[in-house]
């Protein structure tokens, strides 16, 4: 019989504990409160690190570029280097032929493309935004062009 009573309390304490450990674990997830999601906060968090925007690189997106920011934006890296034969800025010598052309001549040749150079650079620019940079260019080359000439 002894075995039966060890027996019988081994149960009670089981029971017993098995209960105190679902009111515990009813009480905690009664007094547990969910976190609340902050989308706009999570979306912010969750944001590329860069954004590109084409838009903002469109020449007809905004205001009209100067001479100098259009090459410095597409004609620098040929023109500062030489590459592909494209006269160097500064480069009198190889300017010289180019500028008996005048403004007309070189504007047509930036248009269309020449030689190893595409149609307008490569770039987006506008027919007055290649006669800024060619002047500004040709200028810096030995040459004197005025804008009003290419019209």
């Amino acid at each position: 019989m002894e075995k039966d009573t060890i027996r019988g309390f081994i149960y009670l304490v089981v029971a017993t504990l098995t209960t105190v450990v679902i009111a515990l674990a009813t009480a905690i997830s009664l007094t547990h409160k969910p976190e609340v999601v902050d989308e706009e906060a999570v979306s912010k968090r969750i944001l590329p690190v860069a954004q590109v925007s084409i838009a903002a690189a469109s020449g007809s997106a905004g205001a009209e570029r100067t001479g100098e920011q259009l090459y410095q934006a597409a004609c620098v890296a040929c023109h500062a280097t030489g590459a592909a034969g494209a006269p160097k800025l500064g480069d009198n010598a190889a300017w010289a032929p180019r500028l008996q052309l005048g403004l007309k001549g070189l504007l047509k040749s930036a248009i269309d493309g020449k030689n190893a150079m595409p149609p307008k650079g490569g770039s987006d620019a506008t027919e007055a935004e290649l006669a800024h940079a060619i002047v500004y260019m040709a200028n810096k080359s030995g040459g004197n062009l005025k804008e009003s000439a290419a019209k």
